[in-house]
């Protein structure tokens, strides 16, 4: 059994190989950080009782899940959302974009733009709603857990009670069913 302090040396001997083999993998240093620190809160969480020599080979599966967890929900975004700088108009200047706010609309714009131009608007974000709405309820519970208010496979799990695995499949079906839905409704994002 590992003590606090063999635990916590084990820790700081990985840190930053841990790190920059991370940042490799995913090429941001704020994603590779907190991939890391998950990891290392999963190990101490669920493994600190293990003795210090079951720690190096338990601390990189958990880093090589992380990483993979971290590109799977990379991908479902990247699937789902398109990529949002598709919608950015010429003019904007790498400002703050949130597809969002601009289909929400600001009431200011809205006099500037035609009828028809809100309407259509209006009409994407309330498909996009109703879709959502559509999906069956462990699904639909998943999706907004995950990328609504991105939390990560674990707290999912933990919040709907249910096990990682479970999360993961309902989130994989919720994204596949929504993609479909709103491609046959010509609506691209």
């Amino acid at each position: 059994m590992a003590t606090e302090q063999e635990l916590s040396d084990f820790l700081k001997s990985v840190d930053k190989r841990a790190f920059k083999r991370t940042l490799y993998h995913v090429r941001n240093e704020e994603s590779a950080l907190d991939i890391v620190q998950d990891s290392m809160l999963k190990l101490a969480e669920h493994y600190g009782d293990k003795p210090v020599g079951e720690l190096p080979m338990l601390f990189q599966r958990i880093l090589t899940n992380s990483t993979l967890d971290w590109f799977r929900r990379q991908k479902t975004r990247n699937a789902l959302f398109s990529n949002l700088s598709d919608f950015e108009r010429p003019d904007d200047e790498g400002g703050d974009f949130d597809l969002l706010e601009i289909h929400a609309g600001d009431p200011e714009k809205e006099a500037a733009q035609s009828g028809e131009d809100i309407l259509r608007r209006r009409q994407v974000l309330q498909s996009i709603e109703i879709e959502i709405q559509a999906l069956p309820t462990r699904q639909r519970e998943a999706f907004l857990l995950r990328y609504w208010e991105e939390m990560d496979v674990a707290e999912t799990a933990a919040a709907m009670g249910c096990s990682e695995g479970s999360v993961k499949t309902h989130c994989f079906r919720a994204v596949q069913t929504l993609s479909r839905a709103l491609k046959a409704k010509g609506i691209a994002l």
